[in-house]
């Protein structure tokens, strides 16, 4: 939806609303990335302890525990779960692809095809 109110004819208190809700989000969306790094962190290190250990990659037991827990939290705090899952699903499946990679390291000392220092489990 577009509208042919120009930036200039906005209220300026409806601007200054906007800009604060703005510097918000800013924010939220900065410690988003900074949680995500940090859960990536400690993923990277269960990839390299079930290399070590010759674990799968994948746990799909826990994924579906996971799952069904942040569908919970979702819904606890009013968020679609459907999202929540699809966003989970998107996580877990990067990081079994960097545990796969961990474990072709672990196993033969080859380089993986893709980069593995992003996210795990």
């Amino acid at each position: 939806m577009t509208s042919n109110t120009s930036p200039d004819a906005v209220d300026p208190a409806v601007r200054e609303e906007l800009a604060r809700l703005r510097d918000s989000i800013d924010n939220i969306d900065a410690a988003v990335v900074h949680m995500l790094a940090e859960r990536f962190k400690c993923t990277q290190q269960v990839g390299h302890l079930k290399a070590r250990h010759q674990l799968p990659p994948a746990d799909p037991a826990r994924e579906a525990r996971q799952i069904a827990r942040l569908r919970t939290l979702a819904e606890n705090a009013k968020l679609d779960p459907a999202f929540a899952e699809k966003f989970l699903n998107f996580i877990i499946a990067e990081v079994i692809r960097h545990h796969e990679s961990i474990a072709v390291v672990t196993t033969d000392g080859t380089a993986p095809a893709a980069d593995a220092s992003g996210p795990g489990e």
